[in-house]
């Protein structure tokens, strides 16, 4: 079983299907292996900027469909929706690209987009470029992160091996100082 030649025939397919939600790690995955020549950089890029667009194109449009009810379910952080509404009201070409980047909007940003009733028109163009300019952000950091995780990942079966050692060797030693404790109490209570 050769881990190239599945990762160079499905990774453009997975790395569409792992950016759908939040895709950050398949993203810098996706990087280190164009780093390493199992995948094309620009088809990394288009790949995760695809399954990014379309993931929050979807949430869009279940916010625009569903969004009260769904909302209405986040009552105890009713404040907190309402100050993100303004904020999209008063600066949606901000807040439609930066959502990719908030930590903790991601999902909720464009459910959040979609039902403040943001016009598709305005919406798509700016989920098209937010997704592009993330997808290059990230896939160039695991690009350059491949640097540094290229030469671990050529000998991962070594530091595997010494962290299992480590692990042992851990273990064994709360496991004798457990049973140490264990008789010295067991002594006291005679």
């Amino acid at each position: 079983m050769d881990i190239n030649h599945y990762v160079a025939q499905y990774g453009y397919a997975a790395l569409v299907i792992g950016s759908l939600a939040e895709g950050e790690t398949i993203t810098l995955l996706g990087g280190v292996a164009a780093h390493q020549g199992v995948l094309k950089f620009p088809l990394v890029v288009l790949s995760v900027a695809l399954g990014g667009m379309i993931g929050d194109q979807l949430l869009y449009l279940l916010g625009r469909r569903f969004g009260g009810k769904i909302l209405r379910r986040f009552s105890r952080h009713q404040a907190k929706i309402n100050d993100a509404q303004k904020m999209i009201q008063r600066r949606p070409y901000l807040f439609v690209v930066g959502t990719r980047f908030m930590y903790g909007f991601r999902v909720i940003g464009p459910l959040l987009i979609g039902a403040s009733h943001l016009p598709p028109k305005i919406f798509l163009p700016l989920n098209i470029l937010g997704a592009l300019v993330w997808a290059l952000i990230f896939t160039t950091l695991g690009y350059a992160g491949g640097e540094v995780i290229a030469p671990w990942l050529h000998n991962l079966d070594q530091h595997i091996k010494h962290w299992i050692w480590l692990v042992l060797v851990i273990v064994l030693v709360v496991g004798a100082r457990w049973w140490l404790k264990k008789r010295s109490s067991k002594k006291t209570a005679r």
